[in-house]
């Protein structure tokens, strides 16, 4: 079980983290990472468009997509809880007030653990050492 500090739960911080973050797919599952320090898009007086985050509480959210298309809930449940379970251990190496949304697709419901463990530190890694959105020069390495 993730701490309490630790969930995503608000439809809000899911969205944030799945159409303003970065995305890296895998066979198994798909990771959604929005770093704390990226933009949200256009300031917008009296909007709350930004994450909700406890006063005070910077860590790393996370939240988890398995849909009816992985199996029946017996299925689907092991499979959160193994993600949970990777993704508690992972935390403390994500920048603070990052959110985090891993969606599960079909295959993991026959995969083993050591495969998503495989599969969401691949993606972590491609994502963490991705650049910010718009720090790299255009036409670069040409």
């Amino acid at each position: 079980m993730l701490p309490t500090e630790n969930r995503l739960r608000r439809r809000q911080d899911f969205a944030t983290a799945v159409k303003r973050g970065r995305r890296a797919g895998r066979p198994l599952l798909v990771v959604h990472l929005h770093r704390g320090g990226e933009p949200s898009g256009p300031a917008v007086p009296n909007s709350d468009s930004r994450p909700h985050v406890a006063e005070g509480t910077p860590s790393a959210r996370a939240g988890f997509v398995v849909s009816k298309a992985v199996g029946p809930a017996v299925v689907r449940n092991l499979v959160k809880r193994r993600l949970r379970h990777l993704v508690r251990e992972r935390l403390s190496g994500l920048p603070a007030g990052s959110l985090i949304v891993v969606r599960a697709l079909p295959a993991a419901a026959d995969a083993p653990y050591l495969d998503l463990e495989h599969d969401l530190d691949a993606a972590l890694r491609r994502l963490l050492r991705a650049e910010p959105t718009g720090s790299a020069p255009t036409g670069a390495g040409r």
